[in-house]
């Protein structure tokens, strides 16, 4: 089963710059109209001992419509055929059904890909595809979010940045569908190809999908990509739920998926501990605070790109405070006065950088 699990994460891997559209291959070739088939799925068929935090996942001959693959890839047990509820990712040639809680040990799955599965072109799936495979009692660990093209990014929105100096931000920034009039306080000089601009507080670019190609069908893919792991990210079966009861602080976190169905208040020091390979995700419903002066330390080798913040309502780093990871964010994100970042801020809706810091970590 250890090479199932590591067979998903290369694949998942390699699936990393083909999120875009439902085409999933961005490239300029006729979309084939062959009709699809399955050429493998994981875990194996009649695979024994499965972790009970696995998923189930299937690679195409084809890049798939992801719209049709939520309904027509599921998982069920095999007695009684009760249906697992999920998530399905899509990404090109690829979909993933990521279960919403942890699977019960020891108990038998089937996996089935419809006929309602369709490709890129609109073509049905040749035939039904299905697999069985059943439980142990063991944990595997967690698997990365993969961001795709957004994590190409330091800066990433859909609605404007704005920005107060004399702030410092390390990596390529971007905003779309809005154009580059939604950034302000950043003062823009456009390159001569005019595909990016550049700015006195980016140590980078600063692309907007009114430049020159190729940077508006970039900026949509990595839009689309952004909004795909912040569905990954949100349907990973938790490990931990309603930790302190939506305030922590003070404490040391290991390696998992934490769940909250409220706010996150983080007012004291939070410290994350682990190897270079573990995954930290924090699943939260409404917004995220820290307080001002609160920071995210590292422990062990843990690494801010292994660190995922899916938050459905606003992030609001106070003053002074310092953030590791990878923010997803789906409504407004703030980061105040002397507040870091050491990671990627992925915003669905706008940014407000008051002298703050944001740096893209190193691979």
């Amino acid at each position: 089963m250890k090479s199932n699990l590591a067979c998903l994460l290369v694949l998942l891997a390699a699936c990393g710059d083909n999120l875009g559209g439902v085409d999933g291959g961005g490239g300029d070739d006729a979309p084939n109209t062959s009709p699809p088939t399955v050429q493998s799925n994981l875990p194996n068929d009649d695979a024994a001992d499965v972790p009970i935090n696995s998923s189930a996942a299937v690679t195409f001959s084809v890049p798939m419509d992801r719209t049709t693959l939520s309904g027509a890839f599921t998982l069920t047990t095999e007695v009684g055929g009760v249906a697992i509820p999920g998530t399905v990712i899509t990404t090109g040639a690829t979909a993933v059904f990521w279960p919403a809680t942890r699977l019960a040990i020891n108990t038998a799955f089937v996996a089935k890909i419809s006929t309602g599965a369709r490709s890129a072109a609109n073509v049905a799936l040749a035939a039904q595809h299905s697999w069985k495979f059943t439980t142990g009692t063991t944990v595997a660990p967690e698997v990365a979010v993969n961001l795709g093209t957004a994590g190409n990014f330091v800066l990433l929105a859909k609605s404007g940045i704005v920005n107060v100096p004399t702030s410092i931000i390390r990596g390529d920034l971007g905003v779309s569908p809005i154009t580059s009039t939604a950034i302000t306080g950043l003062p823009l000089t456009p390159d001569t190809s005019n595909q990016f601009a550049t700015t006195p507080e980016v140590t980078g670019r600063v692309y907007a999908p009114d430049y020159a190609a190729p940077s508006p069908t970039m900026l949509t893919t990595a839009i689309s990509d952004m909004e795909t792991a912040f569905t990954d990210a949100a349907g990973r079966a938790p490990s931990v739920t309603e930790l302190g009861a939506g305030t922590i602080g003070t404490v040391t976190l290991v390696p998992g998926v934490y769940r909250w169905g409220t706010a996150l208040d983080i007012t004291t020091d939070v410290t994350l501990s682990g190897s270079a390979t573990d995954v930290w995700i924090f699943q939260i419903a409404q917004g995220l605070t820290l307080s001002s002066g609160v920071r995210i330390i590292l422990a062990g080798t843990a690494r801010p790109g292994n660190i995922y913040w899916q938050v459905s309502g606003q992030l609001v780093a106070n003053t002074g405070s310092h953030l590791e990871g990878n923010v997803l964010s789906q409504t407004a994100a703030t980061l105040d006065t002397g507040a870091s970042l050491n990671g990627r801020l992925l915003a669905q809706t706008a940014v407000t950088v008051r002298g703050a810091t944001i740096t893209k970590p190193t691979p």
